[in-house]
C-alpha cells in the first residue's frame, strides 16, 4: 500500500457559480507550500449518569472546514487567491500586458472549490464553499516570499478519484524578497528592516441549523487593513507622523521586470507612537503597528494591482 506524501499532493481550484457546488471544469492547478483545509467533526462525551462508572459512546459535533493554506506570492498564480480575497478585478490589455486592479470593500466575494489531492492512496478531498478570511504577508531582507491565506469553507468530500479533471496549469515565475520596496507618499522608504502586511474580511460564519452540522455560508463584514513595519531609527519621519496623528499612503511592492510586478497601495495609513527601546550597544529599532483606513476620497483602504500576461482571472 503506497503512503501519502507531500511532494505528490496536488491542488486544483476552481471559482464556483453557485456558492457550496463544486464546478464540472474550469480548474487550475495552484502551487501551495502547505494546507490545513479539511472537514473536522470532534466528539462530545457523553453526560448521562446512573448507569455506571463505564463511559457511553460520544456523540458527534458540528463540522468545520476552516484553515491556512501557504501559498507563494507569484507573478500568475496568485491573482486566482487575491480574487478569492478581494473579488473580481478590472483588467486592463495594453498590448498583450494586463494590469489587473483589485480593489478592498466589495459587497460580495466569489467562492471557489478546492481540492487537495493524495494519488498514492488515492484519496481526494474537495473543499467547497471556500472563501477568503484574510492574508497575511511577511516582508524582509531575504528568503522566499509566500502568503498565509485563512480559508473558511462549507465542506469537504472525500473521495477515491479527483474531480477536477484534468486541470490547466500556468508557468510559475516567484517574486522574491529582495525585490520588495517600501514607499510612503510615492517616496522609497529607508532603513526598514521587516514588515508584516494583514488584509482581512473578517468573515462571519453564517452558524445555523441543518441536518449535515455545516455552516450556512460565510458573509464578509467590515475590512480591516494592518500591519507592521520594523524600522532602524535613523530619522523622526515616521515617528513625527505618530505624534501628529496624520496619515499616509503606504506601498508595498514587488517587481520581475517592466511588465511583472505586483503592487499593494495602502492609500490612508495611521502609525500608533512607539517606545524606542535601547537593548544592547547594536542599533536602535522602532515598530510602527500600523492601521489603515478608507480614504475619503477614493472611497477605499487598498488596492493592489498585478501586472502580468494572463488576460483574465
Amino acid at each position: 500500500m503506497a503512503r501519502a506524501r507531500g511532494a505528490n499532493a496536488v491542488m486544483a481550484a476552481a471559482f464556483e457559480t453557485t456558492y457550496g457546488t463544486p464546478p464540472v471544469a474550469g480548474y487550475k492547478k495552484l502551487p501551495f507550500v502547505s494546507s490545513a483545509l479539511g472537514d473536522e467533526q470532534n466528539l462530545i462525551a457523553s453526560d448521562l449518569l446512573g448507569l455506571g462508572r463505564e463511559p457511553l459512546p460520544p456523540s458527534r459535533d458540528v463540522v468545520n472546514n476552516e484553515g491556512d493554506v501557504v501559498v507563494p506570492v507569484d507573478l500568475r498564480n496568485f491573482g486566482y487567491w487575491l480574487k478569492l480575497l478581494l473579488g473580481i478585478p478590472t483588467s486592463v490589455d495594453n498590448a498583450g500586458v494586463f494590469t489587473h486592479t483589485f480593489v478592498s470593500g466589495a459587497l460580495t466575494l466569489p467562492s471557489m472549490s478546492i481540492e487537495v489531492g493524495m494519488p498514492e492512496v488515492p484519496s481526494y478531498g474537495m473543499n467547497f464553499g471556500v472563501r477568503a478570511n484574510s492574508m497575511r504577508i511577511q516582508l524582509q531582507r531575504s528568503g522566499l516570499l509566500n502568503a498565509t491565506m485563512s480559508l473558511v469553507a462549507q465542506g469537504e468530500t472525500r473521495t477515491t478519484t479527483s474531480g477536477a479533471a484534468s486541470p490547466s496549469e500556468a508557468a510559475i515565475e516567484r517574486f522574491s524578497q529582495f525585490m520588495g520596496e517600501i514607499k510612503r507618499n510615492g517616496t522609497a522608504l529607508g532603513q526598514i528592516v521587516s514588515a508584516e502586511l494583514m488584509y482581512s474580511n473578517n468573515l462571519d460564519k453564517v452558524e445555523v441549523i441543518r441536518p449535515d452540522g455545516r455552516i450556512e455560508d460565510a458573509d464578509p463584514a467590515m475590512v480591516s487593513v494592518t500591519g507592521n513595519v520594523a524600522v532602524r531609527f535613523a530619522d523622526t519621519v515616521l515617528l513625527d507622523q505618530a505624534v501628529n496623528g496624520t496619515a499616509c499612503e503606504l506601498s508595498f511592492g514587488w517587481t520581475i521586470g517592466a511588465d511583472k510586478s505586483l503592487l499593494f497601495t495602502l492609500h490612508e495609513v495611521y502609525l500608533p507612537r512607539p517606545k524606542l527601546p535601547i537593548t544592547g550597544p547594536g542599533g536602535v529599532q522602532a515598530t510602527f503597528a500600523f492601521q489603515s483606513a478608507k480614504d475619503p476620497s477614493l472611497q477605499k483602504t487598498l488596492t493592489a494591482a498585478l501586472v502580468n500576461d494572463v488576460s483574465a482571472y
